[in-house]
């Protein structure tokens, strides 16, 4: 089989999952892992052939997408910030416009000395991304899943990111808990905040592939992480500390009202580059 007419059996066997233009992304994504080919080789070398063993790699990547399989998971890894990471089902891939929240922070904090928590880090992509580029920050991080720690930790050493891990539960945490002895300058999470009502119009590759627990909130209670980690930037953060939060476009007014009633001020309602409301950036009384 040529490379032509490998394009044209991936092409043509997900046609009828994807949108044309994810398709082509999936071409480029396949010919780059299994046969080292950039982009702009794949004219070039069209007529090549690939080996026996080349056409089996992408036969069983193809079955796995025509199963709405995320082609991350498929690879197992995922870019991010100009960083790779590892992911596997135990984390959320890593979406564009949390890259956004990070540039965001970058942006405010560079230069200084900050102490930054990352709570619910999944597959660690903020709080690494962050430690490479704040060289100056000391980077702690949490998450409730064993799983999900495993590869933040080997993404950590992979990218050689000094991050402090710690396995908390943050909706356990009472207010007579210490689970950290200095106080921090920023917080930063992309929490779970879908609302299982939402599940229907949700994609296939995400409801059905990645994990629940880092997704979905209690419908009657949508705010939930967002009131208990203002509550602890309180106990936690200096006064002048920074809170930022990935949100769920429906309920920014709501988070902002929490936060006011929270002890900060300085509340900022920011949009993602399509225009949906998608970070919350707010300072500590």
């Amino acid at each position: 089989m040529s490379m032509t007419d490998t394009i044209s059996y991936i092409k043509e066997s997900l046609n009828s999952f994807y949108p044309p233009e994810e398709v082509n992304s999936f071409v480029r994504i396949i010919m780059r892992q299994v046969c080292h080919l950039e982009p702009h080789r794949l004219l070039i070398d069209k007529d090549n052939y690939l080996s026996e063993a080349e056409k089996e790699k992408i036969k069983a990547i193809v079955e796995r997408l025509s199963k709405h399989e995320p082609i991350q998971y498929i690879l197992g890894t995922a870019e991010f910030c100009g960083y790779s990471f590892n992911v596997n089902p135990s984390v959320l891939i890593p979406r564009p416009e949390t890259e956004e929240l990070v540039e965001r922070i970058y942006n405010n904090e560079k230069g200084r000395e900050v102490r930054l928590l990352d709570i619910g880090t999944g597959s660690g992509c903020i709080a690494i991304s962050l430690a490479k580029m704040l060289t100056d920050a000391k980077v702690f991080a949490v998450d409730i899943s064993k799983e999900a720690l495993i590869v933040a930790k080997r993404n950590a050493e992979e990218n050689s990111a000094p991050v402090s891990f710690n396995e908390i539960d943050i909706l356990s945490v009472s207010d007579d808990t210490s689970f950290l002895q200095e106080k921090l300058d920023v917080i930063v999470s992309n929490p779970p905040y879908v609302l299982h009502e939402e599940k229907a119009a949700m994609k296939k590759n995400v409801v059905e592939y990645e994990p629940h627990t880092a997704l979905f909130v209690p419908d009657n209670d949508p705010l939930l992480f967002y009131r208990k980690i203002a509550q602890l930037g309180t106990k936690y953060m200096n006064p002048g500390g920074r809170l930022y939060f990935e949100i769920n476009a429906m309920y920014g007014q709501m988070t902002i009202d929490l936060l006011k009633n929270t002890s900060y001020f300085n509340i900022t309602l920011i949009p993602d580059l399509s225009g949906r409301d998608r970070m919350i950036e707010a300072i500590l009384k």
